[in-house]
């Protein structure tokens, strides 16, 4: 069992913040997140994307060189998943925390993988930006900072605090 499916069956729950908007978060919505979150640990990259919107898009950060850019459709998607996380061994990325703003949901998470020929293992935490629309992703945006997620989603920056 790995941490994120450990996370899940001792019952612990992440924290979600709603707001008042037009469109509040629905349970229906954490609960698709929480399963992609499952299946990303996994590397199941099919069950990631199953809810995925025909039209759906991922932004991923400058910052990263090789795969940054935008991406569009699910099969892109998928593909860009499996390269990020193809030199990993192990991986586990845990949704600490759900906030909804502006019809999207920013999800902190903590990410923690095993390189391949490794004994140790690396911890990020960062955020996801999510745009869902009748039940299905439209739009993933990653960010470093979890700060910048918050901002991207008209959030105020407090809530990055514990």
């Amino acid at each position: 069992m790995n941490l994120l499916q450990a996370y899940f069956v001792c019952g612990v729950q992440a924290r979600v913040t709603t707001r008042d908007t037009p469109r509040a978060m629905s349970q229906a919505d954490i609960d698709t997140l929480r399963s992609e979150y499952e299946a990303m640990s996994r590397k199941d990259w099919a069950a990631l994307f199953r809810a995925a919107d025909p039209g759906f898009e991922l932004r991923t950060p400058d910052r990263n060189l090789t795969l940054s850019g935008v991406f569009s459709g699910a099969e892109a998607a998928r593909r860009v998943f499996a390269d990020f996380f193809e030199p990993h061994e192990e991986v586990s990325v845990e949704p600490q925390a759900f906030f909804e703003g502006n019809g999207q949901i920013v999800v902190f998470f903590l990410q923690r993988s095993k390189p391949k020929g490794s004994s140790a293992f690396v911890e990020a935490r960062a955020a996801h930006l999510w745009t869902i629309r009748d039940g299905k992703a439209t739009r993933l945006e990653i960010f470093p900072q979890r700060e910048e997620a918050l901002e991207a989603a008209g959030l105020p920056e407090q809530d990055a605090l514990p």
